[in-house]
């Protein structure tokens, strides 16, 4: 199954959604919350394309499989091919901005840390990565200025602002392109901000993004528990 991304226009974007490279630990106070280290590298992971879900009126998620956290990240999709032989700044593939949930199921998680093994059951599975959709990128705009929200019936959970990561959009791109070549239609989650929790597939998310000020995003959806 092909999976594809929307602009903003409803449009679908030009290219199949491929990989989803994901940041773990990239907020100091996230972290803390969860009694982790502060990573000295940047902690990369992946979900596939399967692990997608478009977020509309109303997102699935399978509480059945367990406790499932939400995490809400900034979103980067990729326009160009970027590789460890790229010489031009990486900032320059970025094509669109938007929003992520990266659900969690955070007891799985856990145990899967406890025996050193990999997260993938916790992380990965089909429907871990609801999207909303994407905000062509203006060059002009400085990605540390961008800021995000995620209220859960009408309460504020969570609030991230991307100069506060500990690897920034840059760095996090060229460490990436270092490990593995990202193509168009790749998308980047950035890491969550203090303030993740449970759901219960029962509630009403609002997800905004914004840009010294300006409303970019604006996303108001419903949980449905599967």
């Amino acid at each position: 199954m092909v999976h594809f991304l929307r602009w903003d226009n409803q449009q679908q974007v030009e290219w199949p959604l491929g990989k989803i490279v994901c940041v773990g630990r990239n907020y100091a106070d996230h972290a803390a919350e969860l009694n982790n280290p502060v990573p000295d590298q940047p902690l990369l992971f992946m979900k596939p394309a399967t692990a997608y879900s478009e977020v509309t009126s109303s997102v699935n998620i399978p509480v059945s499989k367990g406790c499932l956290h939400y995490e809400t990240e900034l979103a980067l999709l990729i326009g160009k091919p970027l590789s460890v032989d790229t010489n031009s700044n990486p900032i320059e593939t970025i094509v669109g901005i938007g929003l992520a949930l990266d659900l969690t199921l955070r007891d799985l998680q856990a145990t899967l840390k406890q025996k050193g093994h990999p997260w993938e059951r916790a992380k990965a599975f089909d429907g871990s990565c609801p999207l909303t959709y994407f905000i062509r990128y203006n060059p002009a705009w400085s990605l540390g200025d961008v800021e995000f929200f995620c209220w859960i019936d009408e309460e504020l959970r969570q609030h991230g602002v991307a100069k506060n990561m500990l690897f920034s959009a840059t760095a996090l791109l060229e460490s990436i392109k270092t490990e593995f070549t990202l193509l168009p239609g790749d998308v980047v989650l950035t890491g969550t901000p203090a303030g993740v929790g449970e759901l219960q597939g029962k509630e009403t998310i609002r997800l905004m993004l914004q840009h010294k000020q300006n409303i970019l995003l604006d996303q108001t959806f419903s949980t449905c528990a599967r």
